[in-house]
């Protein structure tokens, strides 16, 4: 019934009042779809009276513990919608489930093809000096039909505050401002009554995403909600107050919150046996995302720093012998789906039909691996790049891919995981890695059995600390070249 009255009547302030709502912190926002959402702000703007929107993220939530005004201003909003994953695992830990996550950088797109639709005016106030600008050129490039009544930066003093005020008056629609938190809800507070556009929305570093400034996060980082640790990694100065010590302060205030906000819950959340249980549930769903984000960040970087030396070594290949320049073989991945491995090609095209004749001379024990410190297989380039363990760069496109970490067991051969036991294929049940435990501790010197126990050891004790821990140790172990043939 809501829906069906939602679709058919002018969304007033009254009618978002009866749209489902969360509190984090004291703090109410809607918790509706995005469609619902767009259908809201499309009547606002199409209707005279002035409303304002404002967003709430883990970070918003911080500073209203502290920022009276600011909370009040927050709770005078006509809408405010909730942002970024931290909200979300917030409302897990206060038993409510969120619909959406609503930010002002996914919404920007429908926004423009709303107003390009419907002839309405866009105004871009705030961000650096000529920040905006740029954003506007970037909006017009994507949207030409786009009317945009303006642009301004976001230091106005009070030399200019008219004019500014005059230029945005000229048939503005909707007023975006980005002075970040808590100035912009300020701001629009202050000169509100003053301002003749039907709807103001603050909307925080938009314009640095959209003026490409500060590149935003890939789709994928951003779907397993780990977009502020892409943001930590540009901007670690600015952000490392908000995000390394932030973050876990707004959990531990959401935690009492919980206890003293929600009748019943305090005995629940002081149970030492339910909260470790709580911790252990939080950490499940946050260490994947972030173990996932770091590799797509550490392989992308990577990437980008030894391009040069990919270039060298593809071109090196190419001189000394026929054959293509990759060399991609099936390997067997987590819980034994297979994938095709990439690497550097450092052995002669015949190769794999030589292995028959060199196996009597496998000098891997337990005869599972085939190794051979002087395999006349491996071509002269080969020699050194197996040496500094360049031919496994182009497994940084596995890891980018999903098949593959940065950190864990090396992926086996099918023919080698057919041999295993049941010991050894425990191996299988962790995602393969570019570097492990194994690796960092003498490679290929060591036995299949001591590979094994070294394999099963870190995973039962994986985990980020642990990870960032062998990819420093992988550097002295790669320029030695333990163990390396």
């Amino acid at each position: 019934m809501m829906s069906q009255s939602i679709d058919q009547t002018l969304f007033t302030t009254e009618h978002v009042r009866t749209l489902p709502h969360v509190k984090v912190l004291g703090v109410p926002f809607v918790n509706t779809s995005l469609e619902t959402c767009l259908r809201l702000l499309k009547s606002w703007i199409s209707d005279p009276q002035p409303r304002t929107v404002n967003f709430v993220n883990a970070h918003c939530l911080n500073v209203a513990q502290h920022d009276r005004y600011y909370l009040q201003v927050l709770h005078d909003s006509d809408l405010l919608l909730p942002d970024g994953s931290g909200v979300k695992l917030a409302c897990r830990m206060l038993d409510q489930e969120l619909e959406a996550n609503l930010n002002g950088t996914d919404l920007l797109p429908h926004l423009c093809d709303m107003l390009v639709a419907d002839g309405k005016r866009l105004f871009l106030l705030g961000a650096a000096p000529g920040v905006a600008e740029r954003m506007a050129e970037k909006l017009k490039e994507r949207w030409p039909d786009l009317e945009i009544s303006g642009v301004h930066h976001g230091f106005i003093g009070p030399e200019i505050i008219e004019d500014v005020l005059a230029q945005i008056n000229q048939g503005t629609d909707l007023l975006l401002v980005a002075m970040g938190v808590p100035a912009q809800e300020k701001w629009i507070a202050a000169h509100r009554e003053r301002l003749q556009v039907p709807v103001v929305m603050g909307v925080g570093g938009l314009f640095d995403f959209y003026s490409q400034r500060i590149p935003r996060a890939p789709g994928v980082v951003r779907k397993l909600g780990m977009e502020w640790a892409w943001r930590l990694l540009m901007e670690p100065r600015r952000m490392f107050k908000r995000y390394v010590l932030g973050n876990p302060s707004f959990l531990l205030s959401v935690r009492k919150y919980g206890e003293e906000a929600i009748p019943g819950r305090g005995l629940w959340m002081k149970s030492r046996s339910n909260w470790r249980h709580f911790r252990w549930r939080v950490s499940n769903w946050l260490t994947p995302r972030a173990r996932r984000t770091m590799d797509i960040v550490g392989a992308s970087g990577v990437l980008l720093v030894l391009s040069p030396l990919l270039l060298g070594t593809l071109l090196a290949i190419r001189l000394e012998s026929p054959g293509a320049i990759l060399f991609g073989q099936e390997r067997i991945g987590r819980h034994g789906k297979p994938f095709k491995l990439w690497k550097f090609r450092s052995m002669y095209i015949d190769a794999e039909e030589r292995l028959r004749e060199l196996q009597a001379a496998n000098e891997s024990e337990g005869g599972v691996l085939f190794k051979m410190k002087q395999d006349p297989r491996i071509t002269r380039v080969g020699r050194v790049i197996r040496k500094l363990s360049i031919d496994e760069l182009p497994q940084l496109w596995n890891v980018l891919r999903g098949e593959m970490a940065l950190v864990g067991p090396r992926p086996a051969l099918a023919r080698e995981v057919a041999l295993y036991e049941a010991r050894a294929r425990m191996r299988l049940d962790a995602t393969p890695g570019l570097t492990g435990l194994w690796q960092v501790s003498g490679r290929s010197d060591l036995s299949f059995e001591q590979q094994i126990h070294l394999d099963l050891f870190y995973l039962h004790r994986q985990g980020i600390k642990e990870d960032i821990k062998l990819l420093l140790r992988t550097i002295p172990a790669v320029l030695t070249s333990r163990g390396a043939y």
